[in-house]
């Protein structure tokens, strides 16, 4: 198999609060995380994966969480130190910092920037203070536009913005305005993407009252789609928007089935290599990490994908593309031909959820889009 190209993801797994939506591996550390024992476990961790990488290159790198910015930009900067002296990185790697707008989760943007962080993802949610109150963040709407302003100002022109719609009592109007504060700032990047109940979340055990219902949720969607697009934002997956083609190439990699290494509590990885392709995860309690790596246990443990798994991971991110994928993609990705995947897009294409665009090219249509989750369910046997 021809391996793909190769990420390299960093879990920071600590925030000043829980999110009450929040099914990420994160832990809530109000007065304070030892940020330094977890870069030292980290160093070493990056030293293993190393091995992994066997000297690939690596394209992007990315530091989720967690809340990042609650790092240092010492301690950022001792990581990606960590990270160019074990691996062999892209001449224009792209490497993201997750960072929330608050004044006690950000500082010093410009720090970030010469600590090597060329890519900033702010989350700010929503703009409406009321509704970043229900939604249990800790930074208000002004805290936004200041920190965006000084990540500019900071030498950052490549920022996302992460906006979230389907809330409480949120209706069109509503939507919209959060949408048109985050445009007016100019990001290069908006992630725009609708409020879910996840499983093993304060809201999923007690949701909030008045969410929008179906039509109201996909009425949101469509006039949000329409203001992005006169604001000059181009839609390239289903909840990710870009100007200038500045998408998020390490999660582009992701969505095509691209590899990459985990570093970190929880952290996942993904590997193709000439026995197939193999998942791998860390553990995920961030003491029982930092004591595994100590130990010299870097993994929690690790399985090859059937060809089932196979069929639908690839679909599972390929499907949230708009401009779909293209089978010998597939072929190359998974060692398993075309044929396999017959079936389900015959039934898709009659259900008018996919269509086929040129020589071997699939992608989701409108109502595709709309209704993802059955298009990506067809796929799995």
């Amino acid at each position: 198999m021809i391996a793909p190209p190769l990420s390299l993801y960093v879990h920071l797994p600590w925030c000043v609060r829980k999110c009450p939506y929040c099914d990420f591996n994160s832990h809530s550390a109000p007065d304070g995380a030892p940020t330094a024992r977890y870069v030292e476990a980290l160093l070493r961790d990056l030293e293993s994966e190393a091995r992994r990488a066997e000297g690939r290159q690596v394209e992007t790198v990315f530091l989720g969480g967690g809340t990042p910015s609650l790092f240092s930009p010492r301690e950022i900067a001792a990581i990606l130190d960590g990270v160019a002296a074990h691996f062999r990185l892209s001449e224009d790697a792209e490497i993201t910092m997750e960072a929330n707008p608050g004044t006690v989760e950000f500082d010093s943007p410009r720090a970030y920037r010469d600590a090597g962080i060329n890519r900033l993802s702010l989350g700010a949610q929503s703009f409406d203070d009321a509704m970043l109150s229900k939604l249990g963040r800790i930074h208000g709407s002004d805290d936004i536009a200041r920190a965006y302003a000084q990540a500019v100002e900071g030498g950052f022109d490549n920022i996302n913005i992460d906006l979230m719609h389907g809330l409480p009592r949120q209706t069109v109007a509503g939507a919209e305005a959060d949408l048109r504060a985050a445009i007016e700032l100019g990001p290069a990047h908006i992630s725009w993407y609708q409020l879910t109940l996840e499983p093993n979340t304060v809201f999923h055990a007690r949701p909030p009252e008045g969410l929008p219902d179906e039509e109201t949720a996909w009425a949101i969607q469509d006039a949000g789609a329409e203001l992005l697009a006169a604001g000059g934002y181009e839609q390239y997956e289903v909840s990710a928007w870009a100007k200038d083609r500045r998408q998020c190439r390490h999660n582009v990699n992701y969505w095509l089935f691209g590899d990459y290494l985990a570093v970190g509590a929880g952290a996942h990885g993904k590997t193709t290599s000439d026995a197939g392709v193999m998942r791998y995860y860390k553990p995920l309690n961030p003491l029982q990490y930092m004591q595994a790596v100590v130990a010299g246990e870097t993994g929690a443990g690790s399985a090859p994908l059937g060809e089932a798994d196979l069929v639908f991971e690839f679909m599972l991110g390929a499907l949230r593309l708009v401009a779909g994928f293209d089978e010998r993609l597939f072929a190359e990705r998974t060692g398993l031909g075309t044929g396999t995947l017959a079936t389900a897009a015959r039934e898709a294409l009659a259900k008018g959820l996919l269509e086929r665009v040129d020589d071997g090219v699939w992608r989701p249509t409108l109502l595709g889009r709309r209704f993802l989750n059955d298009l990506q369910a067809g796929f799995l046997r």
